[in-house]
């Protein structure tokens, strides 16, 4: 199923957040969503998810969602969002129970996405015992759990150490490498973009417009540290943004 964004504008207020976004994200692709602070990268976000309805123009999905689809569109939050009470397996099953889906069937479904997120092991473990890079990975497994058509993925690594940040990164590669899924990811993080994204969409300063889209031709896999052609286009998405941004923080130091 893709999504398809049709001359989508918002504001709050007598504040303008975004303006005329006009984009597709295909089938088993992963967008990155880049841009200064408050350029309305979030916003977009939760406008394509549903939680808010765009002021003019209109979000179309386009396609059936795939076999076995429980939520077409499934978020994964900065913050984790585990309930504290739950093991790691009962956190999973909640959006199953949601749905209707217990017992053998659920925990099938739980087990598959457990080994898929390297966390068969920690099934029983409370999120206190978790460290913060594993807590995220319980979070994706959870989504991945209802099979989604899009994952909505809102700064999921910015709350990670560096280290942590990397190994999610390689651990978000496998995953699609694996079993191809489609992502709308928002970063402030350059270096997560070119990482992970088949597109990277760079919007300007608030009202947030598109002023480009950047193609990453190499495969997901392929990608490392030291590569000459994701580290030019790391520099050509900030000399795009470097201004804006300087801008935009000085912008929000003022209020």
């Amino acid at each position: 199923m893709d999504i398809r964004l049709d001359a989508i504008s918002h504001s709050y207020g007598d504040t303008e957040v975004l303006r005329d976004i006009s984009l597709d994200i295909p089938t088993g692709k992963i967008v990155c969503l880049v841009g200064p602070s408050g350029c309305g990268k979030s916003t977009l976000l939760r406008l394509l998810g549903g939680l808010e309805r765009p002021s003019a123009g209109r979000v179309l999905q386009l396609g059936s969602p795939p076999e076995g689809c429980l939520n077409p569109l499934t978020y994964v939050f900065q913050d984790f969002a585990l309930l504290p009470w739950r093991s790691v397996h009962g956190n999973i099953s909640l959006v199953l129970e949601d749905h209707g889906i217990k017992g053998a069937r659920a925990n099938d479904i739980i087990a598959d996405v457990l080994a898929r997120t390297k966390l068969s092991d920690f099934k029983n473990a409370l999120p206190r015992q978790l460290s913060g890079g594993m807590k995220q990975r319980v979070a994706i497994a959870r989504a991945l759990a209802v099979k989604p058509a899009v994952m909505l993925m809102d700064e999921p690594l910015s709350a990670l150490d560096s280290q942590t940040r990397e190994l999610l990164m390689d651990d978000l590669v496998t995953l699609w490498t694996r079993q191809p899924f489609t992502a709308c990811y928002v970063t402030h993080n350059l270096a997560e973009a070119v990482r992970l994204g088949h597109q990277i969409v760079v919007l300007s300063r608030r009202p947030g417009q598109i002023r480009e889209v950047v193609e990453i031709e190499t495969p997901l896999a392929a990608r490392g540290h030291g590569d000459a052609e994701l580290e030019r286009t790391q520099k050509h998405l900030w000399d795009l943004m470097r201004e804006e941004a300087r801008a935009a923080d000085e912008e929000l130091l003022d209020v």
